[in-house]
């Protein structure tokens, strides 16, 4: 069965804490009562999710695409950010902002050929060892 995308419920919380290592439970909880995740579902099972905020209180912005290894390459990262897209879109975003560190190859790769593009970078030597890339893309 393909994968189907949703948002983040309640019943998700447990697997979203176990799989979204990169923030803490209380910021979980937070990003689901704003319906700022979503989930891609393969047979009613968590298979991925999209964690996403608002750059400056106005750009929707990824803050994370995670998908299961065993469900990568099957379409559910490009279903999450199609779904990302079509929401952004349909509340007047014109664009839409993410980010990745200069050492994540494969990462940058797939947002290139998602139709992001190179908007600038940072560095912050005492946070991260590489530079944080910024991408846009135009709706």
């Amino acid at each position: 069965m393909a994968h189907e995308v949703c948002l983040a419920q309640d019943h998700h919380r447990q697997w979203l804490v176990a799989n979204d290592r990169w923030v803490d439970e209380r910021w979980i909880v937070r990003c689901v009562e704003l319906g700022e995740y979503l989930i891609a579902e393969r047979d009613g099972q968590p298979a991925g999710f999209l964690r996403w905020s608002w750059f400056w209180g106005k750009i929707p912005y990824i803050d994370m695409i995670h998908v299961d290894p065993s469900e990568r390459r099957a379409g559910a990262g490009s279903l999450l950010l199609d779904y990302f897209e079509r929401r952004a879109s349909s509340r007047g975003a014109r664009i839409v902002m993410t980010s990745c560190e200069s050492d994540e190859h494969e990462p940058l790769a797939w947002h290139l050929k998602n139709g992001f593009r190179e908007t600038g970078e940072i560095a912050i030597p005492t946070i991260q060892a590489s530079r944080e890339i910024f991408l846009v893309k135009l709706l």
